[in-house]
């Protein structure tokens, strides 16, 4: 069943399906988080925890996320650019898992709009 509005269990399970993809995902995106968090599943449920947290705040106005993604971005070694575009859709494949079309697509111009802003930070404003 997909959820027909955004809710924070629809999160949980976006959280769970998008980073299973991440950690097997074979570009060199999986290489970047699996260093980063590390392979253990306590680290990832942690991660899970975290970015659910953050994406209530962008989506629902609720959640306690106090991290600074933009920051945590730019402390990772350097990689390329292109690996926004499998994150992307990696992030679109689950969410067309977890929720209907319309709230997915809902979802995704945020997401695209935050990956549009931290591609600029990494990659144009002389980082």
């Amino acid at each position: 069943m997909k959820y027909q509005e955004i809710c924070v269990e629809g999160i949980m399970k976006l959280m769970d399906i998008f980073y299973d993809k991440i950690r097997k995902d074979k570009s060199g995106l999986g290489k970047i988080f699996n260093n980063k968090i590390g392979e253990g599943e306590e680290e990832w449920r942690g991660h899970k925890a975290k970015i659910a947290n953050f994406w209530q705040g962008m989506l629902l106005g609720s959640g306690d996320y106090s991290g600074q993604p933009m920051k945590a971005h730019l402390e990772l070694p350097p990689f390329p650019r292109e690996l926004f575009s499998t994150w992307l859709g990696l992030f679109e494949e689950s969410l067309g898992q977890v929720f209907e079309d319309n709230v997915a697509n809902n979802i995704l111009h945020r997401a695209r709009m935050i990956a549009d802003r931290f591609q600029y930070m990494l990659y144009e404003n002389g980082h």
